[in-house]
């Protein structure tokens, strides 16, 4: 591009990104208005149209946005019928919280806390400790969990409080670091089976008179990844899915609410190299750049020491157009991680943070040759990503 050309390139200002519904309608909001409901000390009933309810159930679908699930009324009629409020139940979007990636959602789910508290900011974030990349979803390299996250989960809260409290889901999420800081408390139930843990979890739900119940089901996720969404892969797991939250309803016990939603959404990204710019092949992005952490549409760009500022004006000038990019503090400032960050979480975000608008990714294709090969991709402050589902559905 000539100077010209970047003369008349105009970035995208911070302010301008749709920042998530922090407080009065995002994931960290659910498990604290359920467990206001409940009797939990400590919660606060911040989405008001949910209504008190004795034994409570989340199903979490990895993967599906509230997008693709309006998209898709043929294969996933039952969920659709919630949307519409035709059997008894509301349905709305809600956000899921910047960056828009399980880890982060998961935690933001299970602590009530949105991503400057808990501090899961990311798929990849630096460890000040260390000064290496933490993979946050895979917990790689090993960190103390506990440090890394000291606040205690809704589910802990819940069951000291006298409510039944349990976790279903696949049994090798049992002794995860990510489990054990996001979402235990209680106890946890593996199951292999999708229809095995809708039976449980309407099992754990009945089994008290207050009750807390959650079970997640993952391969929407995956198969979206791989081979996009809209695939037939993608269309097959929204087919199964929706059978699986439709089972689970039709057990609910009485005085219950089952609540199905997602940890974000996603979108297909052309292979081509205006919609996949590759950071390991960009002498011009990586000038200065000491680490790139997150993900293709959310990344955290760790400066050498001295140069972000440098590194904050070439990304504005070469990315300006087609990513919100904003220095650590403007992204805090704008609200981007919540409300405030930990004085633990802030050096984990990036010195630069680049928030995917148009549909691109920066992808690494030498450190990162999976992750780059991805069809579907999620992370940014976009509605597609963004909005997940909140349906209800009472007995």
């Amino acid at each position: 591009m000539t100077q010209a050309a970047w003369d008349d390139v105009e970035p995208l200002p911070v302010h301008s990104a749709p920042v998530p519904a922090y407080g009065t309608g995002s994931l960290a909001d659910l498990l604290p208005t359920l467990g206001f409901h409940l009797g939990v000390p400590g919660c606060a009933g911040t989405i008001p149209e949910l209504q008190p309810v004795d034994r409570a159930c989340v199903f979490l679908i990895d993967g599906l946005g509230w997008e693709q699930l309006k998209a898709h009324p043929d294969e996933a009629p039952f969920l659709s019928s919630l949307i519409a409020s035709s059997r008894g139940g509301t349905g709305r979007p809600i956000t899921a919280g910047f960056p828009a990636t399980t880890a982060t959602s998961l935690a933001s789910v299970g602590t009530g806390l949105p991503p400057g508290a808990h501090g899961l900011p990311g798929y990849t974030v630096r460890n000040p400790a260390t000064g290496a990349l933490m993979n946050q979803l895979r917990w790689h390299p090993w960190t103390s969990p506990r440090p890394w996250q000291p606040y205690p989960t809704i589910f802990q809260r819940a069951h000291e409080a006298g409510v039944r409290t349990a976790q279903v889901s696949a049994p090798a999420f049992e002794s995860t670091p990510l489990t054990k800081i996001a979402l235990s408390g209680g106890t946890f139930h593996g199951r292999l089976s999708g229809e095995d843990r809708m039976d449980l979890a309407a099992e754990q739900l009945a089994a008290g008179d207050r009750s807390l119940v959650y079970t997640y089901y993952s391969e929407v996720d995956g198969k979206g990844h791989r081979f996009g969404v809209d695939s037939d892969a993608w269309r097959g797991q929204l087919m199964y899915v929706d059978r699986l939250a439709q089972r689970l309803a039709e057990q609910l016990p009485p005085r219950s609410a089952l609540y199905v939603t997602a940890d974000h959404g996603m979108l297909d990204i052309p292979f081509d190299e205006q919609s996949r710019i590759d950071f390991d092949e960009d002498w011009e992005l990586g000038a200065g750049v000491a680490l790139l952490g997150g993900e293709g549409r959310a990344r955290h760009v760790y400066a050498v020491p001295g140069a972000q500022s440098d590194v904050l004006a070439v990304w504005r000038e070469v990315l300006g157009e087609q990513f919100w990019i904003a220095s650590r503090d403007e992204a805090i400032a704008a609200g981007w991680f919540g409300p405030a960050v930990d004085p633990r979480v802030y050096d984990r975000l990036g010195d630069v943070i680049a928030a995917a608008r148009d549909d691109v990714v920066i992808i690494a294709s030498r450190t990162e040759p999976k992750e780059s090969l991805m069809v579907g991709n999620h992370g940014s402050m976009t509605p597609v990503e963004q909005l997940v589902p909140l349906l209800e559905v009472r007995s």
